[in-house]
This record gives C-alpha cells, structure tokens and sequence, in this order.
C-alpha cells in the first residue's frame, strides 16, 4: 500500500489515504467528502516531495469534485408549482 497525500480543492482540506497505485492525472476517484457521503472526484495533478527523512520522495495528488457530482438539487418551477428534485422518487 501506498500513501498519498490527498488535497482536496473543493472542500480544502488535506488528508492521508492509502493506494494500491498512484492515480494518474484525468483518472477518476470515489472518495467519502466531509458530510460522509461519496461522490467522484477527478485527479488534477500528482507531484513527489522528497520526505524530511531518508532517501524517499512522498506522492502527493490534487483532487476536484466531478462536475455535477455531489451538489444539492436546486428546487425547480413547474406549471406554477415548487418542489424539490426527487432523482430516485417513485
């Protein structure tokens, strides 16, 4: 297992997670955001620091949301009506 520094554009926060790879620029990852829900984020950038210690260079990625993933249904107007988007209403 690798571990990846992840910085997270859209909630700018940074955190630790383990890989099995390192993704690669445009790849696309599920990662739980800070309301405990998952959603798509795309890979923007992955660069290598060299660690404070040893001979080791540390991988770091920067991540964004994938457009439309994760935002809040806005309310819509129909025939004079408001109401809440319902993706999986029945």
């Amino acid at each position: 297992m690798i571990e990846i520094e992840v910085q997270n554009e859209t909630n700018q926060s940074q955190e630790r997670l383990r890989f099995a790879a390192v993704p690669r620029i445009g790849e696309g990852l599920r990662l739980r955001g800070p309301d405990g829900m998952w959603a798509s984020f795309d890979v923007l950038d992955v660069w290598y620091q060299k660690a404070d210690f040893g001979d080791l260079w540390v991988p770091y990625i920067h991540v964004r949301i994938t457009p439309g993933e994760g935002a809040h249904p806005a309310p819509f107007e129909m025939d004079g009506m408001r109401g809440e988007f319902e993706p999986f209403g029945t």
